[in-house]
């Protein structure tokens, strides 16, 4: 089974809890940070295209050079330095239908172990269109990790329920850190699975906390107990749950089912940052989707606007290299801003995707990522963002080989977001 973690609620960080609380809850943003544009301070963007040593990159030649660069500085600076491939890792289809979705989707459920001893594992509840499986077409999918255990996203009684720690949450069944029977479905709104079959792609989906658990014990759980504490530039949990969906991609490149070179990343909220991060640290992520990522995800940090470097390693220290820490009410000295990671993913695409209410992830400051990384894009070839500079009015897509929309509502994913996630791949894969 996926490794447990034993933690009491004192030591999870209650701000850090709450950023994952139901929408309902979330109506207010956190107060005491600045949501007025008239007081974002002045800044200037560290630019993706200039060498460290001053050299314009004018030329896709060069980009690789620079690209190592900004990836070297967003290791070291930022989410810090994970493993590679572990030499262990093995599979195992413990479960499958052909018979799930009423009918119109085969359902699989894979263990991913990270080890030969087989003492750390994940698990990947996988649905395809029946259709596209029978007539022996590799399935374009969509590969996400979620918040509270797989069985969360659908009713589908034959999903394996979690016994994985998790933080505790009524409303979403969760009892004393453990998954019960009534969070069959909890998180269900957020995961249309019929729709995103009929439309023709695949879910593959991974409960991040099999992962990582989410609270700082020192990087004692999870996968980390199978290697030594990191040092200061070593990896956060932003970089393991990154590091965990590209240990997905490992399983679904097996999979002949799944189109592997049409696999899109996506994450929501911190799992959103993660998302940004696997995109731009493994090529093999053909499209990158970042929902509501925010502070460290696809915001841009010097705005410090909403959410701030400062209080989300204040509440969430756990997530990001210690190294980070440093940049608290001091990003202008940090090295690299979230545009460079949005142009650490060119020229594959990604779409970066914001809700109007959700000030605290800064909209704006998403969307200025996307402008700001554009030029690299085009350098190497394609359309960017179309030369979109202002932000598009709320509820109108831009699709290009960026893309970007800003939706009426809160912090959350809703069936507006994910039809706008199949448009867009409809038009980057040719659907």
């Amino acid at each position: 089974m996926p490794t447990t973690a034993k933690a009491t609620s004192l030591q999870i960080a209650a701000f850090c809890f709450a950023l994952t609380l139901p929408t309902a809850m979330l109506s207010a943003q956190p107060a005491g940070f600045n949501y007025d544009e008239a007081k974002v301070p002045a800044y200037t963007l560290p630019d993706p295209l200039v060498m460290a040593d001053g050299t314009p990159v004018t030329s896709a030649e060069q980009w690789p050079k620079r690209r190592e660069e900004i990836m070297q500085l967003f290791l070291e600076e930022v989410y810090g330095k994970a493993p590679g491939k572990p030499e262990g890792l093995h599979f195992e289809v413990f479960e499958q239908s052909d018979d799930a979705v009423n009918g119109k989707a085969t359902r699989k459920q894979v263990r991913v172990y990270f080890d030969a001893d087989e003492t750390v594992a994940m698990d990947i509840l996988i649905y395809l269109p029946k259709k596209s499986v029978e007539a022996k077409k590799p399935v374009p999918t969509y590969l996400s990790l979620n918040f509270y255990g797989n069985h969360t996203i659908s009713n589908d009684p034959a999903i394996l329920l979690s016994e994985s720690w998790m933080r505790s949450n009524k409303e979403q069944g969760v009892v004393d850190h453990r998954a019960t029977e009534a969070s069959r479905g909890a998180s269900a709104s957020r995961w249309p699975v019929e729709m995103i079959i009929d439309r023709g792609y695949g879910l593959a989906t991974v409960y991040y906390g099999d992962i990582d658990p989410d609270f700082d014990d020192g990087f004692k759980n999870g996968v980390h107990a199978l290697y030594d504490s990191p040092a200061k530039d070593g990896w956060g949990s932003i970089a393991t749950w990154a590091w965990g969906l590209s240990r997905a991609m490992d399983y679904l490149e097996t999979d002949a089912e799944i189109d592997a070179k049409r696999v899109a990343v996506f994450g929501h909220s911190r799992l959103g940052k993660a998302s940004l991060w696997a995109g731009a640290s493994d090529p093999r992520f053909s499209i990158t989707i970042s929902n509501d990522s925010g502070c460290g995800g696809a915001a841009l940090s010097r705005r410090a606007f909403g959410e701030t470097v400062a209080q989300i390693n204040k509440t969430c220290p756990h997530w990001f290299c210690d190294n980070n820490s440093q940049y608290g009410n001091n990003e202008s000295a940090c090295p690299v801003d979230q545009h460079q990671l949005v142009a650490l993913i060119a020229p594959r695409s990604a779409y970066i995707a914001s809700a109007k209410e959700d000030t605290w992830a800064d909209p704006r400051g998403e969307f200025l990522s996307v402008v700001h990384a554009a030029p690299v894009f085009r350098l190497l070839g394609t359309d960017g963002i179309g030369g979109q500079t202002e932000m598009p009015p709320v509820n109108e897509p831009i699709m290009h080989t960026l893309g970007y929309h800003v939706r009426t509502g809160k912090h959350d994913v809703t069936d507006f977001d994910w039809n706008a996630y199949m448009d867009f791949a409809d038009k980057r894969w040719g659907k």
